[in-house]
């Protein structure tokens, strides 16, 4: 098979019904590659528990692909080398990213010169004039800025590294401008920067997606600047991302009468690095370690596992049944408890979420899916 066609098996793959980015990273452990995945997907799903299973379509990933090329898109595949460096090394990495922008900024995902910063919706005046200038100024020492398109620090922070270089990650399609007030700014990024997501063409951002995103703007980069944030964020989300994967985590201080501050200033609390200046994110910023690839998330290579008996994938489907309940349970924890092989462990995680009866959240938690939707709050998982 070229490597034209295990691509459109990837991107297949990816958007087949119940397969999230865990599922994904199992399935292509188990079979090697996409392709196979595809094939055995039906078989599995049956085995699971569901009725009726069809994979998506060639025609709707063909249709999506020829469309993405028609925007001005292209498709980065993690097992190629023009996919982020650094987002390699994340666990729950996304097989697919949609890209549109200037492409002679993707070297510096390959240069590791990539830095974010996030911070409040409703920032104060203060925190964005902040925000603009400490990107602006990162731009102009040779980062690349990465941030997340929202309205406030986001905002600003695009506006003020545009010129030298910026990255907004979206929660959305790529086709999908929002919030719709940041329609000329996003213009002027498909132009001058770069417009990346893991959602297909056409996807309107929902409450679900956001902390998804979030962790690929951690990923993306060796550190994370926060410039006001409350308790309760996607900001917070994001530097929590950012320490499990071994990145260093920035944070701008702020009154503690503000409670747009209290998220940052709790950060500083425990460890965060202060910055009042670019030099305090420059002097203090470190080729960050890889992060740990996770027990259940390694590079799909063929033959990697050995195949087991339907037996012990049986024995495994029950105990994770038994194991589970509807509030999340760490998927790392799981694979540990459990006195299975490997190989069986995976082949009957798959089959439980392309049934429906488990689902992750985006914290590689896993839960049972008894009375709650296939997505649940984020803020209810306690790490990345």
């Amino acid at each position: 098979m070229g490597q034209e066609e295990e691509r459109v098996a990837m991107l297949r793959l990816i958007r087949s019904t119940r397969v999230g980015v865990h599922t994904f990273w199992m399935l292509v452990r188990l079979h090697g590659t996409a392709q196979s995945a595809l094939e055995a997907l039906p078989e599995l799903a049956r085995r699971g528990g569901a009725q009726k299973y069809k994979v998506c379509p060639l025609s709707t990933a063909e249709e999506e692909w020829e469309q993405t090329l028609r925007l001005g898109g292209r498709f980065l595949f993690a097992n190629e080398e023009d996919y982020p460096s650094l987002l390699k090394h994340i666990p729950d990495r996304p097989p697919v990213l949609t890209m549109m922008g200037e492409p002679s900024l993707l070297p510096a995902f390959q240069k590791e010169s990539v830095l974010a910063m996030v911070g409040a919706r409703n920032a104060s005046l203060n925190g964005r004039q902040f925000a603009a200038l400490l990107a602006k100024e990162l731009g102009e020492r040779d980062f690349l800025v990465v941030s997340g398109l929202a309205r406030g620090i986001d905002t600003r922070v695009h506006e003020g590294s545009l010129p030298t270089g910026t990255c907004a990650v979206v929660a959305g399609g790529i086709d999908v401008i929002y919030p719709p007030e940041n329609t000329t700014l996003y213009a002027s990024i498909k132009k001058q920067g770069i417009l990346l997501t893991e959602m297909p063409l056409k996807t309107f951002p929902s409450a679900a997606f956001f902390p998804k995103r979030n962790r690929i703007i951690a990923g993306l980069s060796r550190g994370v600047v926060v410039v006001e944030a409350a308790l309760r964020s996607g900001s917070l989300i994001t530097a929590h991302c950012a320490l499990e994967y071994g990145r260093e985590v920035f944070a701008v201080p702020g009154s503690p009468f503000d409670p747009r501050c209290r998220g940052t200033n709790s950060l500083l609390k425990n460890g965060a690095t202060l910055v009042e200046r670019v030099e305090d994110i420059l002097q203090n910023l470190y080729s960050p370690p890889l992060a740990k690839e996770a027990k259940a998330m390694p590079e799909g290579t063929p033959g990697a596992l050995e195949p087991v008996s339907e037996k012990l994938v049986q024995e495994a489907r029950e105990q994770i049944l038994q194991l589970l309940s509807p509030s999340p349970t760490k998927l790392d924890l799981l694979i540990e408890a459990l006195p299975h092989p490997l190989s069986a462990i995976l082949t009957a995680l798959v089959e439980l979420e392309v049934s429906g009866r488990i689902g992750y959240t985006a914290w590689r938690h896993v839960y049972l899916t008894v009375d709650l939707p296939e997505e649940r709050p984020f803020h209810e998982a306690s790490s990345c």
